[in-house]
């Protein structure tokens, strides 16, 4: 009788920590796929109503896209893999949102106003698939900080996206691009505030890890 054979832990254990791995990869991709889709679509409507609450929502999902793509690439390997990965997460997170606040000031310099409507249903659609995504992520078990760092901003666009709701209607109101331009300003710290959060949890992560 063999090792394995005597032992079924020895056996059983790796095979449950592929299924684990399989389902994260699902969920990564399901979430992936989603805020491609939203960074696309939501972009398109941001220039087309000449909002930049969206076009930063946008700006957003497509930074929440490239740190899937990189929990998704961080599954099943070393820690210090993962924390890296969890690292350029939130400086690239951090680099957008500085981005940001440059389009928010060359439209207050020199910019239109927005489709309050068109706002307040991009925002809505993205607020119903945040939640999608939210529910996916929490078929997540474990304390892995790219899961971590992933419902973090999830849940940051969430926010963001009742907010931008909330902003169309007072560009409606008002007649003015004032409430979407300070929204972009919000969106901006909001995006900088969860960089430094991913930072923070990754430095936690890694004073954590046993040294080798």
């Amino acid at each position: 009788m063999s090792r394995d054979d005597a032992d079924p832990s020895t056996s059983v254990a790796p095979r449950a920590e592929r299924s684990n791995e399989r389902r994260d990869r699902r969920i990564l991709l399901g979430v992936l796929a989603i805020n491609l889709g939203q960074s696309i679509v939501g972009g398109g409507v941001g220039l087309w109503a000449e909002s930049t609450a969206l076009m930063g929502a946008a700006l957003d999902n497509l930074a929440d896209a490239s740190v899937y793509g990189l929990s998704l690439y961080a599954v099943g390997r070393a820690a210090s893999i993962k924390v890296r990965a969890a690292r350029i997460s939130g400086w690239f997170l951090i680099g957008l949102a500085v981005l940001l606040l440059v389009e928010v000031l060359r439209r207050y310099f020199g910019g239109g106003q927005p489709v309050g409507p068109a706002m307040m249903a991009m925002a809505g659609v993205n607020a119903l698939l945040n939640l999608v995504c939210l529910r996916l992520l929490a078929r997540h078990r474990g304390d892995d900080v790219n899961f971590k760092a992933s419902s973090i901003f999830t849940s940051n666009d969430s926010l963001v996206n009742l907010s931008i709701v909330a902003s169309g209607a007072l560009v409606l109101w008002l007649g003015s691009n004032v409430p979407d331009l300070v929204l972009g300003v919000i969106v901006a710290g909001v995006a900088a505030h969860g960089g430094r959060e991913i930072l923070e949890e990754a430095s936690k992560t890694e004073s954590t890890e046993p040294h080798r």
